[in-house]
């Protein structure tokens, strides 16, 4: 037995371990072995009566005594351990900044396989990309590069140090912003934070993506101030617009939108509740001189699509792109009376053969259960609908087989008949 404690699991518990599960949770555990300092030889105790400290690397074995691979524990959280590699403890820990730099530029180098470096995109996805709790966001402007960085989890927090200089010798950034701010750090009993860690600059940044210029705020955006992942959703539906009128729903920044006046709509309706949302829309209209065609307006849109509905209002094409929904399983039920009425609803608001766009970003709310919904709204709204395309993330999220929250974006292309 090495240095590091020995977390064992109980009986059958090491499954999806093995198929590539990155997450053990507490009530999994069947005891923790560890050395006394003193030399008093090996103790073993459940979770709680173990000393480790939050935030230790330890090993983690079947219930048999098979070697699974090494994680960071954190009992404050009902994932117990994060797994970060699949080799012992102490090759990780023997030099951690050559493990750190080796992962990040294993992330990097993958992205380069379908992304220039004019391009923004996601560069580290989390537990997809072996470094569980972290999310790197590179951000191309036109004479410098950015990156927007979410410490998620404690089994990143950690090691902080190590991956921002992997990252800074990896990538080789002008600026790093810090988006640490994120509820889910307080389940880690971990404090929320943000700002510049690496240089600094203007928080309000210009990218371009599909030839279309964007203004984003990667300090009070949502998330890491852009949807990244969507990128090449949006240019898809350039196919479907030409001559069309076009409802872009739950907007952010316009994205969808002006990629729809790219693909030739000729009227554009562009939609959100934010009204910080819907002057970034308008600014990003003006940048792109898509004022004749597009126009951005705040409102709720449950009450707009029943406006429009009651209305008779048309459209040819409609794009949903709602928030998640839910971010627990026990809020399904509830998400899935949502999807289904704006799916319903702008199904109804469609014109025969109209094209529906419509989106789930929600982890929770999987493949099955979407087009299941889809399936009903389609029969509540007498319609038939045919899938010309099914689709998801871009190949800068990778999915992980054996952990789906990995895939977790759904994007539906319909035809509505």
């Amino acid at each position: 037995m090495n240095n590091f404690a020995h977390v064992v699991l109980k009986a059958k518990e090491e499954t999806e371990i093995q198929q590539g599960f990155p997450w053990v949770y507490d009530n999994e555990i069947q005891t923790v072995k560890w050395h006394e300092e003193d030399g008093s030889g090996a103790k073993s105790e459940g979770l709680d009566g173990c000393p480790c400290d939050d935030g230790s690397v330890v090993e983690v074995y079947t219930n048999k005594g098979g070697f699974l691979g090494t994680g960071v524990l954190n009992k404050k959280s009902k994932i117990a351990i994060r797994m970060i590699g699949y080799e012992h403890a102490d090759k990780i820990m023997e030099n951690p900044e050559t493990y750190w730099e080796k992962v990040v530029a294993r992330a990097v180098n993958v992205r380069a396989l379908n992304f220039s470096d004019t391009d923004s995109c996601r560069l580290i996805y989390g537990e997809a990309d072996f470094i569980p709790g972290l999310i790197v966001e590179r951000y191309v402007l036109s004479d410098s590069v950015y990156l927007v960085v979410q410490f998620l989890a404690l089994a990143c927090e950690i090691f902080r140090k190590e991956i921002l200089a992997a990252l800074k010798n990896v990538v080789k950034p002008d600026a790093i912003y810090e988006r640490s701010d994120a509820a889910v750090r307080e389940k880690e009993g971990l404090p929320l934070k943000s700002g510049w860690i690496f240089k600094s600059g203007s928080p309000e940044i210009q990218i371009c993506e599909n030839e279309i210029n964007l203004i984003v705020d990667i300090a009070g955006g949502q998330k890491t101030g852009y949807f990244l992942d969507q990128k090449f959703n949006r240019k898809q539906i350039q196919k479907y617009c030409r001559g069309k009128k076009v409802l872009d729903t739950f907007s952010h920044t316009g994205a969808f939108g002006l990629n729809a006046v790219k693909g030739g709509a000729r009227e554009v309706l562009s939609v959100d509740i934010s009204e910080d949302a819907v002057e970034l829309i308008n600014r990003n209209i003006a940048l792109n001189g898509a004022g004749k065609v597009m126009r951005a307006e705040c409102a709720d849109v449950f009450d707009l699509l029943k406006k429009f509905e009651s209305e008779g209002e048309k459209f040819d094409v409609i794009v949903l792109d709602p928030p998640a929904f839910t971010k627990s399983a026990k809020l399904i039920q509830k998400a899935y009376g949502g999807y289904k009425e704006i799916n319903l609803r702008t199904m109804r608001l469609l014109n025969a053969g109209g094209i529906l766009v419509t989106c789930s970003c929600s982890a929770y709310f999987d493949e099955n259960t979407f087009y299941s919904m889809l399936t009903h709204a389609a029969m509540d709204s007498h319609r038939h609908v045919q899938i010309l395309e099914k689709r998801g993330a871009g190949p800068d999220h990778p999915l992980l087989l054996g952990y789906p929250r990995s895939e977790y974006l759904k994007c539906a292309v319909c035809r509505v008949m």
